[in-house]
């Protein structure tokens, strides 16, 4: 009798073990940069026409190209908080919180999202530089134009960043980080949420450059304004010239070489696209995540991913959004899922990316 239940708990055991797999290997990435420009679709961007030659030709030329990249909605804040938060839309997020108010009555609800209506979120709501810090590892944001660092308004008052001016062209609503008193309510916000200049010395060597950075140009630089306040004609071919200057300079670092990896992606496409992928949730708080046109997200945008363990010159048409993006980044640092990030099916990067 003892040997027949030990044979049965042992084919138990095997057919567990075939129906739960185990999680695939990942690379041992040290370092991820995300820079996150704006508001262009795929076809406008890394089309045959795209005037942004050194996004569209170089870099995929150096590392992988996602063709079915998406955003979650429309149109910029809800973007940039589900890429470190996996916090869908709420109505205000998705109007770029014209007031910085806090979320109300920000309650705990399912899929770890938090229910109410809103620009900064209760503590209880955690992002990806949490996670990050609670693990012994580190983060930072870097935001040309901001100069003090963990700029945002008075709690409740009116975000008078949403336009550009001349010295000034740094917008709030593309620097999610403020958006969380999980951290803003700390001395990390200050620490790690800072001017895009501290990003020079910072590559100097692996141990000065955070585990998770993302790097958010100003309203001229990122695509947005065209043209732009100080003269230059702003769209993709500014955000090529950003690209031009700043991306050799992470390849070339001695962070870079360390095992780093480099992604570049838009917040949202054009407005007048709403389409999604990944089985994108749409949230509690909203009817529609890709308003003002129907829709449930924030369009095909497409990304290009750098770094030693992807082979050069590969296109890949596997669909990723930002959830799956978070995801991606939590599995590479041993993080839980946060938010959407933890949606049953959501595939994130693997041996289709990481294939060199």
């Amino acid at each position: 009798m003892g040997l027949r239940l030990a044979v049965v708990a042992a084919i138990a055991a095997a057919a567990l073990a075939v129906a739960v797999p185990a999680r695939a290997a990942l690379p041992p990435v040290k370092h991820v940069w995300v820079i996150v420009l704006e508001n262009k679709g795929y076809d406008e961007t890394f089309g045959p026409s795209s005037p942004a030659t050194f996004l569209a030709r170089r870099l995929p030329r150096a590392g992988q190209l996602l063709t079915q990249y998406y955003a979650i909605g429309h149109a910029s804040l809800d973007n940039y908080i589900a890429m470190i938060s996996g916090q869908a839309p709420n109505i205000e997020t998705q109007a770029d919180c014209q007031f910085y108010d806090e979320m109300a009555p920000g309650l705990a609800g399912p899929d770890g999202q938090a229910i109410g209506q809103g620009c900064v979120y209760p503590a209880q709501f955690k992002t990806l530089a949490d996670q990050l810090t609670a693990k012994g590892l580190t983060w930072k944001g870097y935001m040309e134009d901001m100069g003090t660092p963990c700029r945002h308004p008075a709690l409740n008052s009116r975000d008078d960043t949403q336009n550009a001016r001349p010295g000034d062209q740094y917008a709030v609503r593309h620097n999610p980080f403020v958006s969380f008193h999980s951290i803003i309510d700390t001395p990390a916000c200050a620490a790690g949420d800072v001017d895009l200049s501290r990003l020079t010395s910072d590559l100097a060597s692996s141990a000065t450059s955070p585990s998770f950075a993302m790097i958010v140009p100003n309203l001229c630089n990122d695509g947005h304004d065209s043209p732009c306040v100080d003269g230059r004609p702003g769209g993709l071919v500014t955000a090529d010239a950003f690209l031009r200057t700043w991306v050799p300079r992470i390849l070339r670092s001695r962070a870079f070489s360390d095992n780093g990896l480099l992604m570049v992606t838009f917040d949202e496409a054009e407005s007048g696209d709403a389409s999604a992928c990944c089985g994108e949730m749409p949230g509690y708080n909203t009817p529609n995540p890709g308003g003002p046109t129907p829709g449930p997200g924030g369009g095909r945008t497409g990304a290009v991913l750098v770094s030693r363990f992807i082979r050069p010159g590969t296109i890949n048409a596997t669909p990723y959004n930002h959830y799956a993006l978070l995801r991606s980044i939590e599995d590479l640092f041993g993080l839980d899922h946060l938010g959407y990030a933890g949606q049953d099916g959501l595939k994130a990067f693997g041996s289709d990316v990481f294939g060199r």
